[in-house]
């Protein structure tokens, strides 16, 4: 049994995600017990600071710096703060802060055709402020094999969440939305074979930023999706958006801020503005956009349709959302991992201290099915403590 913390902050940037886990086994024999759990918010001036930087403000390097080390002590500080009244953890798996994600460019102008993604948060820094070996920069090897880098929460979702007789759809919600599909284990004639997984689109990150659009910076998301169920969607804005050349692109495929963030929303509006959309019909709508590009892409490449949908991530605490999405997919079950199981709300967490389990016993970590990887390989840089 090993006690490792997995650390994240996602595309939301809304808080730090901790977790406080013992881990043992390897694959399908893989057990991962969540002893604490806890989301320690960004102080505010550093909030604004990750979401300029996500949003393409441009800084210095002396400023990339800073901020970098600012990340990194605030991710030590949660790694800290979940060990209070427990033993000492024995490892840390942070997957520190994403402020810029490019996916595999084959049209590249330098003729690499690698992904490129950013993540601060130093691991270095974190095994020094804390005493604890951490592994960081979990994406670099994915990418280097040729893959997106994302997700990679796969391999871990077949290990703890397969069933043997239901196909499943983990769907997390986060600021943006990603699917692993786990066939049948008892389908499988070989370890892993079948599953598949890519980033839906947007999650949560619009609702968000409408949120904080139309309440003039006072709150920051709809919590329960209240806001939003007081609205009617316009189905006509929702048929043009999934006409994005996103959602119709096959698998393997990521995506973030940089197609989905400011810049789109600001369309968005502009595409609003001939219906005449009150804020809680813009809310709605843009709720059933998260939910229809889920819905889309599991119609538009699943070999079939999931008996079971287990939600995570914040967006499963939406109960708006959550009732939109069982509208557009029937009679599927549309669940929390919570009921598998799993806590719903650190499940990324958790992914990611079994990653640094994973590297630390040299087990590979991504699904190269998923990623698009030529390999699979084990995912992350070890900073030991010296």
């Amino acid at each position: 049994m090993t006690r490792v913390i997995g650390l994240i902050s996602g595309t939301s940037v809304d808080g730090i995600d901790a977790a406080l886990v013992d881990i043992s086994g390897t694959d399908l024999d893989l057990q991962a017990t969540l002893i604490a759990g806890a989301t320690y918010p960004y102080p505010d001036e550093l909030r604004s600071q990750i979401l300029s930087v996500c949003s393409g403000k441009a800084i210095s390097m002396a400023e990339l710096a800073e901020l970098d080390d600012a990340i990194a002590a605030q991710f030590a500080q949660a790694a800290l703060s979940i060990q209070v009244n427990q033993p000492q953890a024995e490892l840390i798996g942070s997957h520190g802060q994403t402020v810029y994600h490019r996916p595999v460019d084959l049209g590249a102008k330098n003729s690499i055709s690698l992904g490129h993604s950013l993540q601060l948060g130093r691991g270095c820094v974190i095994a020094h402020l804390t005493g604890i070996p951490t592994v960081s920069n979990l994406r670099a090897a994915d990418i280097a094999a040729g893959g997106e880098g994302a997700p990679l929460v796969s391999r871990i979702d077949a290990c703890l969440l397969s069933h043997p007789t239901d196909s499943r759809c983990v769907q997390n919600i986060g600021g943006i939305g990603n699917l692993t599909y786990l066939p049948a284990t008892q389908k499988q004639a070989v370890l892993f074979e079948g599953i598949q997984g890519w980033d839906t689109g947007p999650g949560n990150t619009l609702l968000d930023l409408a949120v904080q659009h139309l309440s003039d910076g006072q709150q920051t998301y709809d919590q329960d999706g209240v806001w939003a169920a007081m609205g009617k969607p316009c189905e006509a804005l929702v048929n043009q958006w999934l006409e994005h050349p996103y959602f119709q692109q096959s698998p393997p495929k990521s995506t973030g801020r940089e197609l989905f963030g400011w810049d789109y929303f600001n369309q968005c509006l502009l595409d609003a503005e001939p219906y005449g959309l009150g804020p809680a019909d813009l809310l709605a709508t843009l709720t059933e956009l998260t939910v229809a590009t889920i819905a889309h892409s599991y119609q538009t490449f699943l070999p079939e349709m999931p008996d079971q949908v287990l939600l995570c991530g914040g967006g499963s605490r939406n109960l708006y959302l959550k009732q939109r999405l069982q509208a557009l997919l029937g009679k599927i079950p549309v669940l929390t991992t919570d009921e598998a199981g799993l806590n719903a709300d650190f499940k990324e967490a958790i992914a990611f201290a079994v990653l640094a389990y994973w590297r630390n016993l040299g087990i590979p970590g991504n699904l190269p099915g998923v990623t698009g990887a030529r390999h699979a390989t084990p995912l992350g840089e070890l900073h030991l403590v010296a």
